[in-house]
């Protein structure tokens, strides 16, 4: 009997939140650049001052002639633009391309995982990724997951829930259970009662 009132108990603390959107609406995504990415700064006519740096923790890139310019929360054009404008201190004219090459992005856009995946983990945001991209790169749900009791946290959208049915697309194979990601989003599995 107690048991039994315990279990009630249990099931009627579950929250429910409304389906996530199967589209994320996010039209044209522009990467951001944040710390621990690498970025190759090409400056044309000057191969000596061309080459691939980490972005710091700080945010920040050094390369030749150049102390610091920070290059976390800009895009690979806004970089290039303040690069050129420190090197043209020292270069005529220069023309800077940067390239992003090692990406993590800022912690703002990252997708985090946590609870009963197989390997909780934070992923770098990717145009057009789904549940399935993510939970893919989890390894999957752990034998103790509530797969159809996750739900993400939108972070864009002033953190609304929204549910997912995990159990229904990686164990059933149901498609309309796949959701787009947006930049931020935390993907949240618990853990089955029973």
């Amino acid at each position: 009997m107690l048991v039994a009132v315990a279990s009630l108990a249990a099931c009627s603390a579950i929250k429910s939140y409304p389906p996530a959107p199967a589209q994320a609406a996010e039209q044209d995504y522009t990467y951001i650049i944040g710390a621990g990415d690498s970025v190759n700064i090409i400056v044309w006519r000057n191969p000596e001052l061309s080459m691939s740096v980490p972005v710091r923790p700080d945010g920040k890139v050094s390369a030749p002639l150049v102390d610091e310019v920070v290059a976390q929360g800009k895009t690979s054009v806004q970089l290039a633009r303040d690069l050129e404008q420190v090197l043209s201190k020292y270069v005529r004219d220069p023309i800077v391309t940067v390239l992003v090459n090692g990406f993590v992005g800022p912690y703002s856009e990252q997708i985090r995982v946590v609870g009963e995946a197989a390997r909780p983990q934070f992923l770098p945001f990717k145009s057009k990724m789904t549940v399935l991209d993510v939970m893919i790169a989890a390894g999957g749900l752990t034998d103790f997951a509530a797969g159809n009791r996750a739900s993400i946290l939108r972070t864009s959208e002033g953190n609304k829930q929204y549910s997912v049915r995990l159990d229904d697309l990686i164990k059933d194979g149901d498609v309309s259970a796949n959701v787009e990601m947006r930049p931020g989003d935390i993907l949240i599995i618990p853990q089955s009662f029973f």
